[in-house]
């Protein structure tokens, strides 16, 4: 009898990996009929595939009694190693489905121009690093023409500033940095208060250059001007983020700008805005249907590998918290 259980390696090397599924499949419904429907073939098949794994193994693996369908000693200690064996083999397919999509695939990344000249160059160049054959495709754009792109399936990701009314419920975005805004100028701001920060309502008479249309930063000044009490004199309207930045350099005006790109503008005097302050959200976003590809999903964890990584190293610009 002690025989009869025995299931040595060789044996179970000569066994078809199919066999065993459908040795779980007949395990599982007690029926052959039912068992051959869940697998797809047809009966007669499946009892013949049974047949040569009982010769195989050389034991009977199934009781047939009166119509009932039972598992034999030799079935029962069979079943959960072919179960095991058939967990182990489906994480393999995946892992090496997941190593391949990573090897050749394709990301199409949407930025924002401030985060597409501050955060997204070391994230790339990691990414491309550890994946060289990956292509990878860069749209440079304000949030909102980001999100209608990924919308239209054109983009797989998209690096977006959070509206204050939340993502579109067809995405999702992941937020992953808090971005102060600062107010950037050629000189001190005489306004300045002794705690060395200034505060909005004594832009009312600074003029101000300004993002042009669509651009969230022109909208989150607009905002914050308004709560504040007045309308933004304005000196220059209409600027993409490196042209505001050279016409503050320039000496035409101040601009509200995030605290993650000054610091490549060494030129500029930045000063902090007093409590509570503007921030915006910087979220990482997708489609929610369908599922992101292997190389999305590895662009993701490079990118929140970086931040965790500048966070705990302290080496995120000023204002710039992980969120």
């Amino acid at each position: 009898m002690h025989q009869t259980l025995s299931l040595d390696s060789c044996r179970l090397c000569r066994v078809q990996l199919q066999q065993l599924r459908y040795f779980v499949a007949v395990a599982e419904t007690r029926h052959f009929t039912h068992a051959a429907d869940n697998v797809g073939i047809t009966q007669p098949s499946l009892s013949k595939q049974i047949h040569a794994l009982e010769a195989e193994l050389g034991a009977p693996l199934f009781a047939r009694v009166r119509g009932n369908v039972g598992l034999t000693a030799a079935g029962e200690v069979l079943l959960p190693l072919a179960t095991r064996i058939l967990a182990d083999v489906d994480t393999a397919r995946r892992e090496v489905q997941e190593l391949v999509g990573v090897r050749r695939g394709r990301v199409r990344l949407g930025a924002t121009p401030s985060l597409a000249t501050s955060l997204a160059p070391a994230v790339l160049r990691r990414f491309r690093d550890a994946h060289p054959g990956v292509d990878l495709r860069v749209e440079e754009s304000g949030s909102q023409d980001l999100v209608r792109d990924l919308l239209r399936g054109e983009l797989d990701l998209a690096l977006i500033i959070l509206p204050a009314t939340g993502a579109d419920p067809a995405l999702v975005a992941e937020p992953i940095l808090r971005d102060n805004l600062v107010v950037a100028s050629l000189n001190p701001l005489p306004m300045t208060d002794p705690a060395g920060t200034l505060h909005l309502a004594d832009l009312r008479h600074q003029p101000l250059v300004m993002f042009r249309q669509g651009y969230d930063l022109r909208d989150a000044t607009l905002r914050a001007c308004r709560e504040a009490g007045f309308e933004p004199s304005l000196a220059v309207d209409g600027g993409e983020m490196d042209a505001v930045l050279s016409f503050v350099e320039a000496g035409l005006g101040a601009a509200l700008v995030p605290g993650i790109v000054v610091a490549r503008r060494p030129r500029l005097w930045v000063t902090p805005l007093a409590p509570p302050g503007v921030h915006r959200t910087i979220a990482l976003a997708r489609r929610r249907e369908p599922e992101p590809t292997h190389a999305a999903r590895a662009f993701r964890r490079i990118l929140l590998d970086h931040v965790g990584t500048a966070a705990a190293n302290a080496t995120l610009p000023a204002g710039v918290t992980p969120y």
